[in-house]
C-alpha cells in the first residue's frame, strides 16, 4: 500500500512540474505537448490497437535477442571463469569490443542482415551479451573454494560439477550482470528500431517525429519506460523464484 501511495504522489509531482513548466516557459503544444494532449494521444493509440501491435513486435525483438544473449553469455561465462589461461586471451578481446556502442554496428548489421527484426535482434544481443558475460566470469571466479572442495571429495564430475555446483554459487553475481542487460538492451531496442525496422516502439517515436506530432513521441517515450520497468520487475521475480528452488535469497 505504501508503495502505491509513493508512486501516486511521485505521478502526481511529474504531472504538476511538466504542466508548470508549460506554464512558466510559455511553450506552446506544438514544443512541449501538455500532459492532457499525451493522454489523449495514449488513449487513441489504444483505442485503434495501434500501440500493442508496436508493443508485441519490441517485447518479441527484445526477449529474442536478450534471451539469446542471455544463453550464450552464461555458458561462455562459466567455461571462461573456470579457464583462466584461456579467459586471459579472451578477456582483452572482450575489453576492446565492449565500449563499442551496439549502434555503431549497424551498417554491417544491415548489409547482412537485412530489414526487419534481425537487425533490432542483433543489437539487443550485443548490447546484453558483454554484461552478462563479465559478471558471469567475475562470479564464478569467486566461487567460494569451500563448495569446489566438497565437490570434490564427493566425486562430483562435470557437467554435473558446473550446474549443480558452480552455477548455484555463481547464480548472485550473475543476477547483477542480468539486471544490468536489460536497462542496455531495451535502451538499445529502441535506438535499433529506429534507425532498421519498419515497426515497434523506436519506429513508432521517430514516424511520429516526422509528422510533428509530439504528443505521440512522448506517449511512445511514457509506454517504453513503463515497459522497462516491468520487464525488470519481472526479472526480479524470475531471481527470486531461482534463489528459492536453489536455496538462497538474494
Amino acid at each position: 500500500m505504501r508503495k502505491i501511495l509513493n508512486v501516486m504522489i511521485a505521478f502526481i509531482v511529474l504531472i504538476v512540474t511538466w504542466q508548470s513548466v508549460i506554464w512558466i516557459g510559455g511553450y506552446e503544444e506544438a514544443l512541449l505537448p501538455s500532459p492532457f494532449s499525451v493522454a489523449s494521444g495514449i488513449v487513441g493509440m489504444v483505442i485503434s490497437g495501434t500501440i500493442f501491435e508496436h508493443i508485441a513486435i519490441s517485447l518479441f525483438r527484445f526477449f529474442m535477442g536478450y534471451g539469446t544473449a542471455v544463453i550464450v553469455a552464461i555458458v561462455l561465462g562459466l567455461i571462461l571463469g573456470r579457464s583462466l589461461k584461456l579467459w586471459g586471451i579472451v578477456d582483452p578481446i572482450v575489453q576492446v569490443l565492449r565500449p563499442v556502442a551496439p549502434v555503431a554496428w549497424t551498417p554491417f548489421i544491415v548489409l547482412w542482415f537485412g530489414i526487419g527484426n534481425m537487425p533490432a535482434i542483433v543489437i539487443i544481443f550485443i548490447a546484453a551479451f558483454f554484461p552478462v558475460l563479465l559478471a558471469t566470469v567475475s562470479a564464478v571466479k569467486k566461487v567460494d573454494y569451500t563448495y569446489l572442495k566438497l565437490a570434490e571429495n564427493l566425486e562430483v564430475k562435470q557437467p554435473a560439477l558446473m550446474y549443480k555446483v558452480i552455477l548455484p554459487a555463481a547464480f548472485p553475481g550473475i543476477a547483477n550482470g542480468l539486471h544490468l542487460a536489460v536497462g542496455t538492451a531495451w535502451i538499445f531496442l529502441v535506438a535499433g528500431e529506429m534507425v532498421g525496422a519498419q515497426s515497434g516502439l523506436g519506429y513508432l517515436i521517430i514516424d511520429a517525429r516526422n509528422a510533428l506530432d509530439l504528443d505521440l513521441v512522448l506517449a511512445g517515450i511514457f509506454f517504453i519506460g513503463v515497459l522497462g520497468l516491468s520487464i525488470d520487475k519481472l526479472l526480479g521475480l524470475f531471481e527470486s523464484w531461482v534463489g528459492k528452488q536453489w536455496g538462497f535469497n538474494r
